[in-house]
This record gives C-alpha cells, sequence and structure tokens, in this order.
C-alpha cells in the first residue's frame, strides 16, 4: 500500500436522508493513491448510496464528497470507472461492436478500442462470442464484458459493486486477477463485495458501514484485531475439552474452530489441549477472519441475506 498522501477519495460528514429516512449518518473516510478500500456492509446499510452520492448521481443532505479534490464531474473525472451493481449495455448489439463503441466514449481511437477489446474477449474465454448479439450471453458473461468496458481506458480510479457476483470460483478468480492487473499498473480500487475472502486477499483498508454509521474502519489486521483473539483452526481426534480461553466457533467430529479470549497464547491452548489428551493433527493460529468479523458485527441473518 502506498504511503498516506492527498487522498484520491475523500467523504467528510456525509449525511443522506430520503424524506425521514436516515440512509448514512455522518460518514467520513479516505481513500488513499494506489490502495484497494473495501467498502463493506449488510444489505441496505448505505454502502451503494454512499458511491451514488460521491459520482453525482444523488444530492448529498449535507457533508463533502471529493473524487481527487473535488466533487465528481463526468467530464473531467475520465480517469475513473465505474462498474455498476446493476449493469447497463446496449443487449442488442454485437458485443465486439459495443466495447468498441464505449471506447471510443472513452477517447479510444476506434482500431485501438477494438484491438484492446478482442484481447480481452479472449482473456476472459469470450472470443468466440465476439459477434454475438449481448441478450444472448448469460449473465456472468455479460458481466464480463461490463468489467471490460469499465477498465478498457486503464481508469486511475476504479469503483467496483459487486463484481463477482454470482459468479463460480473459476471465474471469480480470473476477474480478481485482472482487477489486481489494474491495481498493479498503479489503479486505486474502491469495492463493494460480500465475499470476504476477497476482502482478505485485495483489500488494504476496509469501512464497516452499519445502519449508516462507520462500525470500523481501518486496515484489515486492524478489523480483525478490533474484533476478538485469534482463531484456532484444529484437526483432532478425541473429545475436545471445555475452557475460559476459547470458545467454539465450528465443532464437527475432527474439526474445530475456536476464538481464544483476547490476549490468550495459542500455544498455552495448544498444551491444554494435548494435556487432555486430544490426539492434534494439525494445529494453525491466525487472526480471525473477515467472515468471522462480519458474523460479529452483522449476525448471522445478515450475512445469510448478504449471500443469497
Amino acid at each position: 500500500m502506498a504511503p498516506m498522501s492527498t487522498p484520491v477519495i475523500e467523504v467528510d460528514d456525509f449525511t443522506m436522508r430520503f424524506g425521514a429516512a436516515t440512509v448514512v449518518d455522518h460518514l467520513s473516510f479516505d481513500v488513499q493513491p494506489g490502495e484497494t478500500f473495501g467498502l463493506l456492509g449488510a444489505n441496505g446499510c448505505g454502502k451503494t448510496t454512499t458511491l451514488r452520492a460521491l459520482l453525482g448521481i444523488y444530492t448529498p443532505t449535507a457533508g463533502r464528497l471529493h473524487v481527487e479534490g473535488r466533487p465528481y464531474d463526468p467530464a473531467r473525472n475520465s480517469s475513473l470507472g465505474y462498474l455498476p451493481e446493476e449493469r447497463g449495455l446496449y443487449k442488442k448489439e454485437k458485443v465486439l461492436e459495443v466495447m468498441t463503441y464505449f471506447g471510443q466514449l472513452k477517447g479510444m481511437p476506434r482500431a485501438e478500442a477494438a484491438l484492446w477489446s478482442t484481447y480481452y474477449l479472449e482473456r476472459v474465454g469470450l472470443a468466440s462470442h465476439a459477434k454475438t448479439r449481448l441478450d444472448k450471453l448469460s449473465g456472468g458473461q455479460q458481466q464480463k464484458v461490463q468489467l471490460g468496458v469499465t477498465i478498457m481506458n486503464n481508469p486511475k480510479i476504479l469503483v467496483l459493486d459487486e463484481p463477482t457476483k454470482g459468479f463460480d470460483p473459476i471465474n471469480r478468480r480470473l476477474l480478481l486477477d485482472i482487477v489486481e492487473d489494474q491495481r498493479r499498473g498503479g489503479a486505486t480500487v474502491v469495492i463493494i463485495t460480500h465475499q470476504m475472502e476477497e476482502v482478505e486477499r485485495l483489500c488494504d483498508r476496509v469501512l464497516l458501514l452499519k445502519d449508516g454509521r462507520a462500525e470500523a474502519y481501518g486496515t484489515v489486521p486492524e478489523v480483525q484485531d478490533a474484533y476478538g483473539g485469534r482463531t484456532i483452526r484444529l484437526r483432532y481426534a478425541g473429545a475436545l475439552p471445555t475452557s475460559p480461553r476459547w470458545r467454539p466457533i465450528t465443532a464437527e467430529r475432527n474439526y474445530a474452530e475456536l476464538e481464544l479470549d483476547a490476549g490468550v497464547d495459542p500455544r498455552v491452548v495448544l498444551r491444554e489441549l494435548v494435556d487432555a489428551d486430544v490426539d492434534i493433527r494439525s494445529f494453525d493460529s491466525s487472526r480471525m477472519s473477515m467472515e468471522q468479523v462480519f458474523l460479529k458485527v452483522y449476525g448471522t441473518a445478515a450475512a445469510e441475506e448478504a449471500v443469497a
């Protein structure tokens, strides 16, 4: 992650009301150049509203939202690429023609846009569909095209709302590799996702929104540490003893995940298990996962709704 410098994105005391409902309440955060920033939360917590206000789609009730030092202006901020949650392309047109057209809108010469699009379609496994109408593609295939349109002029800032929603693991990995390539090329990335493994893999810092307010804000390790001690993943034979030092998160026949109290040394837990005649097959200690943090903050019902 780049050292703290002039933020690419600044949100200061942002409030958004729709009638009597306060959707976002006095929210402040920043995004630094070159980092990947995760905007997280259960459905309805204000994530997409914040993005839409940042991009000028909504007028904020109060507060300041700046991109590169001033309110977002599409005519000036051509270096920003936005992938909305609701995808929108010309579905009656052919894939390559649509991508080339959007490339020209972004200032690329037609031949360059067509060449870039052809390369991208090959990379994402859609080369054989270059002359297929968009409405003949599956939802996931259309999503790949939409991402290509978003990144095709190598924008300095990428704002991605659920970029891998509905993808199988192979295609999710492919798209995340593409996003990571953009970041390695110098792009700043803001991502909304419910996939916590994506957060741990990609994000430098995160903001967890709950009921329109900042519940947690900081680096991924800082947020993990704020919500409890370390987690032990254990494969074993025998009977697990009870202890005031830990709580079982998952306990199956030969596998368990234990949440340690803050300050408990995992080596003490290992000794306690051995002394209780537990046959240890594997023992791994790590920070609490972001999935576990999500469950702690939003509860099981909200987590299940998020991944539904």
